[in-house]
């Protein structure tokens, strides 16, 4: 049996009462995010645009959908009535087209600008020197229907503390430096996703807002075996 209550309820425990705890619901039924609601967690993580527009469509209206995956620009329109924050905002193509659809239907969309942060090529993001040159870009200033709200990074995925310190003490100072030298005048930019079932506690004592936390919640994720 999965105890999911005892689970958020640990974690709410021993987390600041100003970090979001966003639990990571891809792959599992509706039935294990209404006994999360039950136990009083609203905001979901999903990392497939499908899976996160259909779960939104038969749950509570009060649960929050975060869009913490890669995201193709061939899926936005779709996603876009659903979603509540995209955590991996990660090219200016995207933010583009985010803006683009987010027009159409006279929608504010808030995001995270995703920071290539770990020593793996698995991870998406953001280079620090791309990213500052977006910023730098009349283009960029011109989106009117995306609010950023900070920053977003996945670590390595690794047992050693330090490596994992080191990575996110770089995404708190991007924040630091991209809150003083362009979003000083914004109140909304405030957030820093960062922290996963094996790090959430190290990424706290760094500065993070959002923690996703999936494993601690729900159990292993199961995947059927493909055919």
């Amino acid at each position: 049996m999965n105890h999911i209550k005892q689970n958020i309820e640990k974690i709410k425990s021993i987390i600041p009462a100003q970090v979001k705890l966003i639990a990571v619901s891809k792959t599992k039924p509706v039935s294990d995010i209404e006994e999360a609601i039950n136990a009083g967690q609203y905001i979901f993580g999903e990392n497939k645009v499908q899976e996160l527009v259909t779960k939104a469509g038969v749950i509570d209206k009060k649960a929050e959908w975060h869009m913490i995956g890669h995201l193709q620009t061939n899926k936005v329109k779709q996603l876009l009535s659903a979603v509540h924050l995209i955590h991996s905002v990660d090219s200016f193509k995207l933010a583009k087209e985010i803006d683009k659809e987010a027009q159409k239907i006279n929608k504010m969309i808030p995001c995270l600008l995703q920071l290539y942060i770990a020593k793996e090529d698995t991870k998406f993001g953001f280079a620090e020197d791309e990213l500052l040159a977006m910023l730098q870009m009349p283009e960029f200033y011109q989106l009117k229907n995306i609010e950023i709200h900070g920053l977003m990074g996945i670590a390595s995925f690794t047992d050693n503390k330090k490596v994992i310190e080191e990575e996110f003490s770089k995404l708190r100072k991007m924040f630091e430096r991209l809150k003083k030298e362009y979003f000083s005048e914004n109140n909304t930019f405030k957030e820093l996703s960062m922290g996963m079932s094996n790090d959430f506690q190290i990424a706290i004592e760094q500065g993070s807002t959002m923690i996703r936390i999936g494993s601690l919640i729900f159990g292993e994720r199961y995947y059927p075996a493909k055919k």
